[in-house]
Formats: structure tokens, sequence, C-alpha cells
């Protein structure tokens, strides 16, 4: 990874899936803004979570990946852009048969910035 002042450059091969083969990899973490991709196998999800602060946006790069919103079902498909807005609760799972990958960005970033919820809890 090459860290410079104005420039910031890395291939997403050099970064990790946190679950080995599947899961989030950031590509990076701030200071101002987050970034990465989630592969989720068939079946598999990303817990039920919110920001205080942060902005969260999901870019749907492959496969058909489900999108809780504050409760209310969203169905995204290659080329879908969602956009949460802090406080606003959001869960996925890939609901295809192949796997999904999904690009996330973070802004203003902030790693402590996560409250994980159940999902029932937060639905309106």
């Amino acid at each position: 990874m090459e860290r410079g002042y104005l420039m910031f450059h890395i291939n997403e091969k050099d970064c990790a899936y946190r679950f080995g083969d599947s899961g989030p990899k950031y590509f990076m973490r701030g200071p101002r803004v987050g970034m990465g991709q989630a592969l989720l196998k068939p079946g598999e999800d990303f817990p039920n979570h919110y920001h205080n602060d942060m902005e969260e946006n999901f870019f749907v790069l492959k496969g058909t990946v489900e999108f809780i919103i504050d409760g209310i079902s969203h169905i995204g498909k290659k080329g879908d852009l969602y956009s949460m807005q802090p406080k606003e609760s959001h869960y996925l799972k890939n609901v295809g048969d192949e796997e999904a990958i999904v690009l996330f960005c973070l802004s203003p970033f902030n790693d402590g910035d996560k409250v994980n919820v159940d999902l029932e809890s937060r639905n309106r």
C-alpha cells in the first residue's frame, strides 16, 4: 500500500475479505472517506446496523441483494445504488443463487460510528 500526502493507490487484490473468502474488505479507512467492497455468498448477510454521523452508499456490482432500510425491503441488482443517511438502519442479504458483490462508501469516515441493532427493533 502506497500512502502519499495527496495521492493514495491500492489494488483490491492487496486487500483481504474479513471472513477469508467473503464479507467486507476495505480499500481505504479514512481520513475522510471509507471505501471497500463486500462479497456475499448465496444466503449470506451483513448485520443490521446504522451510523450516527456517517452516510453509507452501496453500489451493486454483481448479483441480487436485499437491502432492508429502516424496515422496508428493496431488491438491488447490478447497477443499483442505495444511499443511507445517518441513523437509517440497513441490512444486506444475498438473495440470489450466485455471489453478490457490493461496493460501499462511508463519509465522513469514523471507524467507531457503527451501531448494530436487531432487525426487528428498527422497523418503523
